[in-house]
């Protein structure tokens, strides 16, 4: 239930202006990653605005990388992920707080909490960090040109809700909640992960209205793929090639390519997490060859 917030809570946000928005979900402790976030930001010709929405904790279980991670992030805007929030839980309390659907396989949830805890017992070895970490809010507000913008972790009701996944996006039993989402919410767009693949869909709620999930900036999202992705939300068209995207409400809202250095990526997780490890049994294969999901599956509804 500490999880829940609701539309209402995101439409009374106080609103931040930004030129270019970058919504940055499922980093992972991906350092390569969050290098080259930093360098395409640098790239583009106006102010960005870095946000980023949870889970950039998981892998970085070693002291120097949990540090490094927290505190590039925290120069920036950012919300809570179900991992971060979790830190907060008591000691003796086992859990990544991801509520994953029934269809996850216990094992992979089982991993999951082991992965969490291996990761609290080094956080708690940073409490500067904690503290700043346990003042983040779960969702955030912005303007960029006309377009209002959500931003949360999970979904419209709750920091761990998986109603903006790409299943349940293209299923029409959930198109009354939608709209009464975007209405009470008072948003043209949702930007979301928390459910670790990519996904946007344009829908018409009282005018055009989008979600864009990013699926995951440090991890692949296609099979074969070794890029991670995230949201970029611009009045101007984006210096980096768009994946795919829209224009709507005067923005372009595009999914972006997180070109990492994947090659030393693999190296600095096999040093956390070597073979037979809880985390590299769930997500190596996913790190080196990509999830079983095809990209054009993460945008085939409405215009581009």
């Amino acid at each position: 239930m500490n999880y829940r917030y609701g539309p209402d809570a995101i439409g009374a946000a106080l609103e931040r202006q930004a030129e270019i928005l970058y919504v940055i979900g499922g980093l992972y402790g991906n350092l390569q990653a969050l290098a080259t976030v930093e360098a395409m930001a640098r790239a583009e010709s106006g102010p960005v605005t870095l946000c980023f929405n949870g889970d950039f904790n998981w892998f970085n279980v070693d002291d120097a990388g949990f540090r490094t991670i927290n505190e590039h992030v925290l120069q920036h805007d950012a919300i809570v992920g179900n991992v971060e929030a979790e830190f907060g839980a008591a000691a003796d309390v086992a859990g990544c707080g991801c509520a994953y659907p029934e269809s996850v396989d216990q094992a992979v949830v089982e991993r999951s909490n082991r992965i969490h805890a291996q990761l609290k017992r080094t956080a708690v070895r940073h409490p500067d960090l904690m503290e700043r970490l346990g003042a983040l809010p779960m969702v955030a507000r912005y303007r960029v040109g006309t377009a209002r913008v959500g931003v949360v972790h999970g979904d419209a009701e709750s920091l761990a809700g998986w109603r903006f996944d790409v299943t349940r996006l293209d299923d029409a039993d959930d198109d009354a909640w939608r709209a009464d989402a975007f209405t009470r919410a008072k948003v043209d767009i949702f930007a979301s992960t928390h459910t670790c693949l990519p996904v946007m869909r344009r829908f018409k709620h009282d005018g055009e209205k989008l979600v864009a999930n990013n699926g995951a900036a440090g991890m692949p999202n296609a099979r074969e793929s070794r890029f991670g992705i995230l949201t970029r939300i611009g009045a101007a068209a984006s210096p980096h090639a768009s994946l795919y995207g829209h224009f709507l409400h005067g923005v372009h809202v595009d999914a972006i390519a997180v070109r990492y250095d994947d090659p030393a990526w693999q190296r600095s997780f096999l040093e956390n997490w070597p073979e037979g490890s809880p985390a590299w049994l769930s997500y190596f294969d996913r790190i080196a060859n990509g999830p079983d999901f095809r990209l054009e599956n993460a945008d085939n509804i409405g215009e581009p």
